[in-house]
């Protein structure tokens, strides 16, 4: 580029300024493709122009480091349909940290400079470079570790106490709360709002800001949700943010999101727990959640109340059969000690009987013994010693006298010897009967005690019990309707009351939806 400057006069800046137009007019009168960032984007109200500021940089720089900057142009007549056409390829207005492909003729103009008139900008090239920034951010992600590090967490069977990061105003978030509070089961939800601004460029710093506060008291809660709500695609951008990303992956709590998006998924929802679509598809999902524990629960207890019962009845049984056999065994016991007692006395009493039979034998020997010898003596000596007849016989009469002497007191000895071995026998046996009555009494006593808490227990399950607190019990073919694959349309059922009966007839069966 080059021109003459006359040497007579000084040029005005005007002057310079139109030449220099020309002669860049003249050199670039082409229209060229051209790739950069905008860092900014305005339109003006009145006029409908578009105005950006284009910048380039080394690749690899930071931000700041700039190589290359210029003011462009989108005039009204244009603006219109190229923002409408790229937003509809892309989901993204013209807005600032989009890079693109533009078409785009150079301006001069003395009073305002130098500027790009942009003619069409291309959909695709930016399509491709938010492709690739957000695998770059995906990348990061997976090799920090961060990618499902949130996932790992526990979310707890019965989530209730949540934490909520929304606008307080926004409608998906009433939506949410509304979903949760009207539930048809009745489940109670605790649930405190963190309030963040969920789309715009400064929705990144806010919900980062919302989950440190949450962070800070997460024993209070079971989960966190992110509730963005209804908005358009371009709002999604800052979801896909890595420093937003990497605070929910690293949250000490199970995250679940419901951004409202219907076709993409953002970066935030692939490092949270549980990534659900809308505000109440996360309430639904909660609900769920609560109403298969509860389920879980149901069946553990009709589980427990049979085997209760069952237990029950066995128990039943076998305290029937300890005191029969214990009856038997106690009957058996006395009815042998009173035999053995029986016994005893028989040979108690037999033994006096025949010693004093033996003693008055032996003493019957012995007096004939001596009548004898008396006798022999007296004959052979009757002539000789008549003088000793009357000794012999006083003598013989005394010892008569002291052999029954003494037979009636061995007869004596004998027989209180044998009462006092036949009282104690009978004390013995009093106490052993007393012993055995009284444990026999008290283990009765305490299987009683047993089986009146057995059947304490089992009166609680009982069916009329739950009936008296508001439950109803249905029946198809005299059996207990639990499923709707016991019915069909035509069947009659009986549903039990705590006070009548109800009959009636199926006309329609329905599966229940997830989300009604």
């Amino acid at each position: 580029m080059s021109f003459t400057v006359s040497t007579n006069r000084p040029l005005t800046l005007f002057e310079f300024n139109r030449r220099l137009r020309e002669e860049i007019e003249n050199a670039l009168p082409h229209k060229y493709w051209i790739i950069a960032e905008i860092s900014e984007a305005r339109v003006h109200h009145q006029s409908g122009h578009c105005y950006l500021t284009l910048t380039d940089k080394e690749p690899g720089a930071s931000k700041s480091t700039l190589t290359a900057q210029a003011r462009g142009t989108i005039w009204k007549r244009q603006y219109q349909e190229i923002a409408q056409y790229f937003e509809a390829q892309t989901g993204h207005p013209l807005r600032a940290g989009l890079k693109i492909l533009f078409n785009a003729s150079p301006r001069f103009h003395e009073l305002y400079g130098f500027s790009l008139d942009i003619h069409d900008v291309d959909p695709t090239y930016t399509l491709g470079d938010l492709a690739r920034q957000r695998q770059e951010t995906i990348a990061r992600l997976q090799t920090e570790g961060l990618l499902d590090l949130n996932q790992k967490k526990t979310l707890p069977e019965v989530p209730q106490r949540l934490a909520i990061i929304s606008s307080p105003t926004a409608a998906g978030y009433q939506d949410f709360v509304a979903q949760l509070e009207n539930n048809p089961f009745g489940y109670s939800f605790k649930l405190s709002l963190f309030e963040a601004s969920v789309q715009g460029m400064e929705a990144v710093s806010s919900i980062k800001a919302a989950l440190s506060r949450v962070a800070l008291q997460q024993q209070a809660f079971d989960a966190v949700v992110i509730i963005r709500g209804g908005g358009s695609q371009t709002d999604l951008l800052c979801f896909d943010h890595y420093e937003l990303a990497s605070a929910v992956a690293q949250m000490p709590l199970p995250v679940l999101t419901g951004i409202g998006h219907e076709r993409d998924e953002s970066i935030t929802d692939l490092v949270a727990h549980t990534p659900l679509k809308t505000p109440t598809a996360v309430a639904a999902f909660l609900i769920d959640r609560l109403n298969e524990f509860e389920a879980a629960i149901e069946s553990v207890f009709f589980q427990i109340k049979e085997a209760a019962s069952a237990l029950a009845v066995a128990q039943e049984r076998r305290v029937a059969l300890l005191t029969s056999q214990i009856q038997q065994r106690t009957n058996t016991f006395l009815h042998n000690r009173q035999y053995q007692l029986e016994c005893q006395t028989r040979t108690l009493s037999d033994k006096p009987q025949k010693f004093l039979t033996e003693e008055q034998r032996h003493i019957m020997c012995e007096e004939m013994r001596l009548t004898n010898t008396v006798q022999k003596v007296l004959r052979a000596r009757e002539t000789k010693q008549q003088h000793y007849s009357q000794q012999l016989e006083t003598s013989s009469q005394k010892k008569l006298e002291t052999g029954k002497n003494r037979l009636t007191h061995v007869e004596h000895c004998l027989q209180m010897s044998s009462e006092q071995r036949i009282q104690k026998a009978q004390l013995h046996f009093q106490k052993n009967q007393q012993r055995l009555l009284y444990g026999a009494k008290d283990h009765l006593q305490i299987k009683g005690h047993q089986l009146q808490l057995i059947e304490m227990d089992v009166k609680s399950h009982d069916p009329e019990i739950m009936l008296m607190r508001g439950y109803t019990l249905t029946y198809v073919n005299g059996k207990l309707l639990r499923s709707l694959d016991q019915v069909a349309p035509g069947d009659i059922l009986q549903t039990r009351l705590l006070a009548g009966n109800v009959t009636s007839k199926v006309t329609k069966t329905k599966q229940p939806d997830l989300f009604d």
